[in-house]
């Protein structure tokens, strides 16, 4: 028998899914960071390694930690700038071929710490694509001026009291 309300609801999930698929970028070999930057998954090369620490049986068998490696230098994606700020960012976790190292081993599985390392690397660039504030030059105001010069008072007259006297005479 044809139940006219269920198949009204399914047809709108089914439209309601088409729609939110529509909105979501259709590329999926792309991982967006934000509005203007997408990093193409062709430039991210993942390793996975042996992981010390829980693991249970499978700690010496499975590969589960994951080295992700992200060439900064060379990567297309990103803007210059960014690219810029990234390398200053990425610190010691950058080599000196500019190739950013990501190593996660924190999950027990390889997808977490899959998911953990790419996680990671969107933060970084996030991180990376943010403006800096230019700062704004700044006077010390007159009160600052005047307590500094008050302590600098007190200090050199509680250093001439350390001084010596002169040679006592009997």
């Amino acid at each position: 028998m044809f139940d006219k309300r269920r198949f009204i609801q399914y047809t709108c999930k089914v439209i309601i899914f088409f729609v939110f698929l529509k909105d979501v970028s259709t590329d999926f070999s792309m991982i967006r960071v934000n509005q203007d930057i997408a990093l193409d998954e062709n430039e991210i090369q993942e390793e996975f390694v042996r992981a010390s620490g829980p693991g249970g049986q499978n700690v010496n068998r499975v590969s589960t930690a994951v080295q992700l490696r992200f060439d900064i230098v060379n990567s297309a994606s990103l803007p210059a700038d960014v690219r810029r700020r990234l390398l200053r960012l990425g610190g010691h976790r950058v080599t000196g071929d500019g190739i950013l190292i990501i190593d996660a081993r924190r999950f027990r599985t390889q997808e977490s710490n899959r998911r953990d390392a790419r996680r990671r690397l969107v933060e970084l660039v996030k991180k990376a694509a943010e403006r800096p504030k230019p700062r704004q030059k700044t006077k010390p105001t007159f009160a600052s001026k005047q307590r500094r010069l008050t302590e600098k008072r007190r200090r050199s007259r509680i250093k001439q009291q350390r001084q010596s006297v002169g040679p006592a005479e009997d």
